[in-house]
């Protein structure tokens, strides 16, 4: 499986819950109250709040730094067995505070049904000593940082003194600061780059009556929300998918992906854990909207707080993706391969005139689309051809050269071009990977510089010795010893 997000490191700050499962069976309803009786079969613990953010930032690659308070009691012990499974969490960021009741939701659960949700939270300000602790070990997670997540839960521990301190220091250190909001007055958040609000929370920040369904009324209330305190804005709108406002003017609505609803809970905290994972790897923001929006249709499809692995997020994606299969233009291919790399998909590209298809063509094809999830095959055109090869060639015309090689199922679009080499093509589609046969050296590959330049790769696909056009065509022209008799 090819990795879609090759996620960095990422420190989690913010409140810490504890979600508990109670489920059974209900056949009967209680004979002293018209209420459903459970027979218990099994419990579960699960990290809840801004741990749950962590646990799906792991589950995408990450290296995470946990920091938040928790009591010295049960639910405290059960959390960090919750998170023991997770390898890439490191807990060194907890703080225990005896005054503390570690914050724990129960949900009691029948089938897929949810009958009961209690609640045990003592909520009470933490003291100077304690947000101190917490500032000192965000800043001591920071110098190992790539991304810094704030998950407010309203529960306490994003108290203002602890924003400002973590938030300025990460401005410090050039590392984004991304904040999943609770609060009413988001001028709190100033300094952070991007917000993740629901609808509800941002109907609460921006006090409108607008119940934002339509694009314009979310984009008006981004810009809102975006003016309290200065960064970008992504609006989580459940089946009306996500906007996306940029203080550059840029405005992006991605629509929900088709999904059956079992449960959101914890959909907000897999937003931004996706969202933090893509940017951590050096994708546009653009791109982790689009594979946050992904992700969040598996999440709520999944019963339970859940999370999204590495492989269930890059599947989902590449199914999204339509199959062109088609030999398209320069423009149209740069606009397909843009989407293809929203959507998280690695391209791989390779040329050539491919004049008479042979074992040769068809194994270099083969070997190519083993190197990424979506291949683009670049076509000498006729003219091209000719320069190349001679007057007498191609044998057969572009078209009909195009039509066959679309037809390989390992192929995803096909371009020609008209210059003696492919090099303003590789540079216009900006390829992951670029193939060429091993009868060149890799320093010899057109573009090959170009595409290492930015990060891309360059690889010699194996030659299938015996195999050549020129040798078919000389075969098929020169007259055999038993013809000339």
């Amino acid at each position: 499986m090819r990795e879609t997000i090759h996620s960095g490191r990422i420190t989690v700050l913010g409140d810490l819950l504890l979600d508990q499962y109670i489920t059974g069976n209900v056949n009967r309803i209680s004979p002293e109250a018209p209420v459903p009786v459970l027979l218990r079969t099994h419990q579960t613990c699960q990290a809840g709040g801004a741990a749950n953010v962590a646990v799906n930032a792991a589950a995408l690659g990450a290296q995470v730094q946990l920091v938040g308070v928790v009591g010295v009691d049960e639910a405290a012990h059960k959390l960090r067995s919750a998170l023991s499974h997770w390898p890439n969490i490191h807990l060194s960021g907890f703080i225990e505070d005896p005054n503390w009741l570690t914050i724990t939701k129960t949900r009691i659960t029948s089938g897929r049904q949810q009958i009961v949700r209690l609640d045990e939270e003592v909520l009470t300000p933490l003291s100077t000593q304690i947000e101190q602790a917490l500032i000192a070990a965000t800043l001591q997670a920071l110098k190992d940082s790539d991304i810094l997540i704030c998950s407010d839960y309203a529960k306490g521990v994003l108290s203002d003194a602890v924003l400002k301190a973590v938030i300025t220091a990460a401005k410090e250190r050039n590392i984004p600061v991304l904040i999943d909001p609770k609060r009413s007055d988001l001028s709190a958040y100033t300094g952070a780059d991007l917000i993740t609000p629901n609808r509800n929370e941002l109907i609460a920040a921006t006090q409108t009556s607008s119940p934002l369904l339509t694009d314009d009324e979310a984009q008006a209330a981004c810009a809102i929300a975006a003016h309290q305190f200065g960064g970008d804005v992504l609006l989580t709108r459940s089946e009306k998918g996500m906007t996306l406002w940029r203080q550059s003017g840029e405005v992006l609505h991605c629509q929900a992906r088709p999904s059956e609803v079992y449960d959101v809970s914890g959909a907000g905290d897999t937003v931004i854990a996706t969202i933090a994972c893509a940017l951590s790897s050096g994708r546009s923001l653009a791109s982790a909207v689009t594979m946050a929006t992904t992700a969040a249709a598996i999440s709520v499809s999944k019963l339970g707080t859940a999370f999204v692995t590495q492989e269930e997020l890059h599947q989902k994606l590449l199914e999204e993706i339509p199959n062109n299969g088609a030999c398209v233009s320069l423009r149209e291919a740069s606009t397909i391969i843009q989407n293809w790399k929203r959507h998280g998909a690695s391209v791989v590209f390779t040329n050539g005139c491919f004049d008479l298809l042979h074992p040769g063509h068809v194994s270099l094809v083969q070997f190519a689309a083993q190197q990424g999830d979506k291949l683009i095959l670049a076509l000498n055109s006729d003219a091209s051809v000719k320069r190349l090869k001679g007057p007498t060639r191609p044998v057969q015309d572009e078209q009909s050269r195009a039509t066959v090689i679309k037809a390989l199922r390992h192929v995803d679009l096909v371009v020609l071009f008209d210059e003696d080499t492919p090099l303003e093509t590789i540079q216009t589609l900006r390829p992951d990977v670029l193939v060429k046969g091993a009868d060149y050296k890799e320093d010899e590959v057109v573009g090959g510089d170009f595409v290492k330049s930015y990060g891309g790769r360059v690889r010699l696909a194996p030659l299938r010795q015996g195999h050549s056009t020129t040798r078919i065509v000389k075969e098929i022209t020169t007259p055999s010893e038993e013809t000339s008799l």
